[in-house]
């Protein structure tokens, strides 16, 4: 049973929504945050990304960046640029991008759901970065940046949604700079309120889209509130998560890109020819590759594109090794280029989708040596991997368009 509960959001108003909603917190480094900040200051991201306030010679980390977050967040909610629902509500979240729409349902979802996996993981989290957004949401008291969860579509949620929007206004309808359109809506009526609450609850399996290491701080946070609250009954807020649920149907996987350094000492003959033993390579000169299924992949080398096939000797029917991101690691960046850790090795960087073939290009040109364009990962791959209680490799999945942060805020105490 999923327990996916309304809430009494903290929500930006009508007129400043379209200033203060941002981009997740990590898709910056901190230079680029410091920039947005300063040309707009309403900007979520000056909460998210509090050390924009400071020079560099303050830390990210320090305690004085947490405190300013806690400091921005209450002193925008005193000035009246967020205001609290006065009843505990779900909200749709519809985003549009190039023709396209998905939209899900905002609520919170229960941190016991997640330690019991039924809210399933495909992706490991990084101490560090996980400890970064416990401070923050502990100091802001409060869960600023929605958890992408999606589930396998489901008719009477569908059509749920479809009726409300029909016979409702959006509170909030604007195309942000980068092209994609935001909807919002908010479910205030009880009797339909607790019909998605009774649909949500008979799920067959949540998942862990995107926010693996937003999700697991909410939960070390709950936890620690527990310990902190002998008394504790599971209904307090900090046993919940903010969230959007979206269907599987709607969502759109982008390629997810590898660059690398250098060859690893080989010249470009002695690499092609240690490729060729694995993949099937054909040259296509300057003509971009993006592979068109899976098991196919792009190379740029030298100036000159290439096109790899894996052979079928390295493909496999396991929901990990399967990954085509797992056959270009296990069979080419790890044994030929030495890439052994992925996650750690700075010799490899990872390229969105959603910059194109020619970043690829000006990479491989300028700080790198060779680029490889990917097959996207597919979400029914992702719920295998998740089903069988697996772990995906790091940057398997590129999701577009980027929930933005700011729309709704979950406090953890009343």
């Amino acid at each position: 049973m999923t327990d996916i509960r309304p809430f009494k959001a903290f929500r930006p108003i009508k007129e400043h929504a379209h200033q203060i909603a941002a981009l997740p917190y990590d898709v910056y480094n901190r230079q680029e945050a410091k920039a947005i900040v300063n040309q707009n200051p309403l900007s979520f991201l000056a909460i998210d990304r509090a050390e924009t306030a400071f020079g560099e010679d303050v830390d990210t980390y320090a305690d004085q960046v947490y405190a300013k977050a806690k400091e921005l967040l209450d002193q925008r909610t005193k000035e009246g640029y967020f205001v609290q629902d006065i009843e505990a509500c779900y909200y749709l979240y519809e985003l549009s991008m190039d023709g396209r729409s998905q939209m899900g349902i905002v609520g919170c979802a229960s941190i016991d759901d997640y330690l019991n996996n039924v809210i399933k993981k495909h992706e490991n989290t990084r101490a560090d970065k996980e400890l970064d957004r416990i401070r923050h949401v502990d100091t802001c008291d409060a869960q600023t940046g929605p958890i992408f969860l999606a589930y396998r579509e489901q008719e009477e949620l569908k059509q749920l949604k479809r009726g409300w929007v029909q016979t409702h206004t959006p509170e909030v309808d604007f195309v942000s700079e980068d092209g994609v359109g935001h909807r919002i809506w908010k479910i205030d009526d009880p009797e339909v309120i607790a019909q998605f609450k009774a649909v949500m609850s008979n799920l067959p399996g949540v998942y862990i889209a995107d926010g693996h290491h937003r999700c697991a701080s909410a939960v070390r946070v709950g936890i620690m509130r527990r310990e902190q609250e002998a008394n504790y009954t599971g209904e307090e807020e900090f046993n919940f998560f903010l969230s959007v649920l979206f269907p599987d149907e709607e969502l759109m996987i982008m390629d997810y890109n590898r660059v690398v350094k250098d060859l690893n000492g080989y010249t470009e003959e002695e690499f092609l020819e240690k490729v060729s033993k694995q993949f099937e390579v054909t040259k296509l000169g300057a003509y971009p590759v993006k592979p068109n299924c899976k098991g196919q992949f792009g190379m740029y080398l030298g100036g000159e594109w290439y096109v790899l096939v894996a052979k079928p000797e390295i493909q496999s029917k396991d929901p990990v090794k399967g990954l085509d991101v797992s056959v270009l690691q296990d069979n080419l960046l790890a044994p030929i280029l030495g890439i052994q850790d992925p996650k750690t090795d700075k010799r490899i960087d990872f390229v969105g989708g959603i910059r194109g073939l020619q970043e690829l290009e000006r990479r491989a040109n300028s700080d790198m040596k060779v680029a490889f364009s990917m097959y996207p990962t597919s979400i029914a791959e992702l719920f295998s991997v998740a089903d069988a209680g697996l772990l995906m490799p790091p940057k398997s999945t590129w999701f577009e368009p980027k929930l933005r942060s700011g729309f709704f805020v979950h406090k953890l105490t009343d």
